[in-house]
């Protein structure tokens, strides 16, 4: 808007700008008629400068000018400016009507569980007009795990956000995340997903081919099933060195084969946890 203010000073000096009386409303809704008053008598010519509006009509002196609701649907700063043999230009704010519609965005669409400050949403009111909402507006934030409620919380705009933030959940599964505005609502899931593997346990047999090893089923701290394609190290250090064989885990479990004829040490690992260490004798 700050680029309308030459136009209007280029249109008040062109006319020798003076004293020409008249009161624009102090605020106006979005979608909704306003009227300017005027004194004099004569003719004049009007102008009408704001967001997405351009607008010049006739109009007599002494009576009101009528603001249509089409011309004000945008949120904003206006001018308008009336002149006659004078001008005068006066300034008037459009706020948005109320709430009719509700934008609701979740980060992240999927999290591991059990993990602090994970999960946080926004909600911002739009009028009919998709101008943003800046009066404050209460906003409700329900979190639904299954049936069961986790997380209730009202929060209140401020600059047209509402927002919050809280804790992934212990168990995997969908997360339901809602939010309201009086009779608005929006929902979202979040897919919540097992963390990194816990405990791993190893158990492993020599065979002719060397030594076949296999995790027990592995879950993450809270007991969840790690999705299968996790990778899983095993370690073997005999007399010759030491090898890694990086196995994923299928239908819950990681296997591997591991050539080592001698007395074997083989420990295993997946991210930050390590598990228990097993110790096959050499091939007879």
């Amino acid at each position: 808007m700050r680029r309308l203010l030459p136009i209007c000073t280029a249109i008040c000096l062109s006319t020798l700008c003076a004293a020409q009386d008249m009161h624009a409303p102090a605020s106006a809704i979005a979608g909704e008629e306003a009227t300017i008053s005027t004194n004099g008598s004569g003719k004049a010519t009007f102008y009408l400068l704001g967001p997405g509006v351009s607008r010049k009509s006739d109009v007599s002196l002494g009576s009101e000018v009528q603001l249509k609701a089409q011309d004000l649907q945008n949120a904003g700063e206006y001018f308008a400016v009336l002149c006659s043999d004078t001008c005068r230009s006066s300034s008037f704010y459009v706020t948005a009507a109320k709430p009719a519609g509700l934008t609701f965005l979740v980060h992240p669409s999927r999290v591991p569980v059990g993990q602090g400050d994970a999960v946080s949403g926004v909600a911002l009111p739009f009028d009919q007009f998709r101008n943003l909402v800046l009066t404050p507006e209460t906003v409700n934030f329900h979190l639904l795990e299954g049936t069961a409620s986790v997380f209730s919380r009202s929060s209140q705009t401020r600059d047209g956000i509402a927002w919050f933030r809280t804790a992934s959940q212990k168990s995997a599964g969908t997360l339901q995340v809602d939010a309201s505005l009086g009779d608005l609502s929006a929902r979202r899931a979040v897919q919540q997903v097992a963390s990194d593997p816990c405990n791993l346990r190893i158990k492993g047999e020599r065979t002719k081919a060397g030594i076949l090893v296999q995790t027990e089923p592995v879950r993450d701290c809270a007991g969840n099933p790690v999705p299968d394609g996790t990778i899983v190290s095993f370690t073997a250090t005999d007399g010759n060195g030491r090898s890694t064989v990086d196995a994923p885990i299928k239908q819950g479990v990681a296997r591997a084969q591991l050539e080592a004829p001698g007395a074997t040490v083989i420990s295993v690992a997946s991210g930050v946890a390590m598990g228990n260490e097993l110790r096959i004798g050499a091939q007879p």
